[in-house]
């Protein structure tokens, strides 16, 4: 073999290494774009989830509060009728109109599940009350303004236990990896629960007279 043979193959060989370095170089770019792609979709994907439940959350808060206050404002027409019955029982009307105004002032979960239970134990006292005037048990308007306390004690029950399933939800995102770091990233925060202490307290309320 000649040296002009021998060179054209070195230059040959060279071309042929040169090509591989690059197409294995190319191969890496490769997978490494891909992975960031997938990181990038990926984190976008847990992003919305995050956005997705704190909207739900808002959601199922403002729909329980709507109903909260249905029934705060049925309130003051029932203490209105018990009080033509029971005119000696200013402590006990007083105590749930009280009861009341901080229910509507409330403003935070905290705040508001404070109130209500404080409201809950004042309309118990309230019911423990109309139980010793049978003639209050018997006025029209009272049986129908039961009847509406009721059922929205029934709805507000389902929207409780919808707020808080959305709550547990977001939470699990927020708190879970590797969600946890797109969370702590753009500040998506846990989610306080609207329970009540005891076990009497979690069942529905009767509105009974």
């Amino acid at each position: 073999m000649s040296r002009n043979d021998k060179t054209l193959l070195a230059m040959a060989w060279g071309n042929c290494l040169s090509l591989l370095l690059n197409f294995k170089t190319m191969v890496i770019l490769l997978v490494i774009v891909a992975l960031v792609v997938i990181f990038v979709m990926y984190g976008v994907s847990i992003y919305n989830r995050l956005v997705k439940f704190r909207t739900m959350v808002q959601e199922a808060f403002s729909s329980m509060d709507v109903m909260m206050k249905k029934r705060h404002d049925l309130i003051p027409n029932l203490v209105a009728t018990v009080q033509g019955y029971a005119t000696h029982e200013r402590a006990t009307l007083d105590s749930v109109t009280r009861a009341r105004t901080q229910a509507v002032n409330a403003t935070t979960v905290e705040e508001k599940q404070a109130a209500e239970k404080n409201l809950g134990q004042a309309m118990v006292n309230l019911n423990a009350v109309a139980e010793q005037y049978p003639d209050l048990k018997a006025n029209k308007n009272f049986m129908q303004l039961q009847g509406q306390l009721s059922d929205l004690e029934s709805d507000i029950e389902k929207s409780r236990r919808y707020y808080n399933g959305t709550v547990r939800e977001n939470n699990i995102l927020v708190d879970t990896f590797p969600s946890n770091f797109i969370a702590n990233m753009y500040k998506f925060v846990k989610s306080p629960f609207f329970e009540l202490e005891s076990p009497a307290e979690r069942a529905v309320p009767e509105v009974k007279f």
